[in-house]
């Protein structure tokens, strides 16, 4: 799709993409991050698990909801971030994507959490399966970068949301900073929506003027790309040569190493076919994502936070 296909056509076959793409990737997803598929600065002295927590709970702190509220993850994913948040609010979390294999993971690791009320569901964001005003708030953590047209999916999690309750969202954007007569960076644009299934990518501003045509009365927004004296985002993805780090894989040796020991494995019918090529989709997209985060013309955490109007 990527390869022979305009914007328009990707856009419109947004839910053949986004499956395709997280039926290939989920498991290595799981593997090689854990259960929430999401990026975070880290403060001095945190390790990457925590600053996973911690970017959920400064999401979940946006939400102004107390004990016993209904919550919607749009885009949960395997359900990392809802478990998390509702522990940490004690409330219900009710989560939605679209590929049916992370719907099931999902449930098998909400089961095995007996803190968290949680459950997923399948659906599509664009047509959120769900009564008007069914909920007390709601959230997305890089996930509505998918969707193919931004107003449309923010204005279905406006129906769903009660008056007055707040849907707050990390989005990924191109910043000021990228220059689409660029060369480099059309091609390092190009590798995030390739290795991250993506149709496109737009920037700050449309996102925030997409919220607002929704219907939203804007709380906040802020790029958290910007805060300082943390290690950024992308820190996880910038080569290390510790071979117990593993940011190993991201130098040459560890990148080629990790290649070859996937291909025996797929040689060796231990893996299915075509694992060589899905990691390799997936190592450039991280790469790229990695270089354009460096170049400051890409963020992974642009916060927006919306209230629903009270009439």
């Amino acid at each position: 799709m990527h390869k022979n296909e305009s914007v328009e056509t990707r856009n419109s076959n947004y839910q053949a993409l986004v499956n395709a793409y997280y039926d290939l990737a989920t498991v290595f997803y799981e593997w090689g991050w854990g259960s929430s598929f999401h990026f975070s600065y880290q403060l001095p002295h945190e390790s990457f698990d925590e600053s996973i927590r911690r970017h959920e709970y400064q999401l979940a702190s946006q939400l102004n909801v107390y004990e016993a509220e209904n919550i919607l993850d749009v885009g949960c994913g395997i359900g990392g971030p809802m478990r998390t948040i509702s522990k940490l609010l004690q409330s219900r979390v009710t989560g939605v994507t679209l590929n049916p294999y992370q719907v099931t993971r999902g449930n098998e690791l909400n089961a095995k959490d007996r803190n968290a009320n949680c459950e997923s569901i399948q659906g599509d964001f664009m047509q959120l399966p769900f009564d008007d005003q069914a909920f007390d708030a709601a959230y997305a953590i890089e996930a509505t970068c998918h969707a193919p047209d931004r107003v449309q999916c923010y204005a279905e999690v406006l129906r769903c949301l009660k008056p007055g309750a707040v849907f707050a969202c990390y989005e990924w954007c191109m910043t000021d900073k990228y220059n689409a007569n660029n060369k480099e960076h059309q091609r390092l644009k190009k590798d995030i929506e390739l290795g991250n299934g993506l149709p496109d990518i737009i920037d700050r501003e449309a996102c925030l003027q997409a919220m607002r045509d929704a219907g939203f009365e804007i709380v906040r927004a802020s790029d958290l790309m910007n805060v300082p004296h943390v290690q950024p985002w992308q820190t996880p993805l910038c080569s290390s040569w510790n071979p117990l780090s593993q940011r190993f894989q991201f130098n040459w040796l560890g990148g080629h190493l990790t290649n070859v020991a996937i291909w025996c494995l797929e040689t060796l019918w231990l893996a299915p076919r075509g694992t060589v090529k899905t990691q390799k989709v997936l190592q450039a997209g991280g790469f790229a994502l990695r270089d354009a985060g460096n170049a400051g013309i890409f963020t992974v955490m642009y916060m927006m936070v919306g209230r629903k109007p009270e009439t």
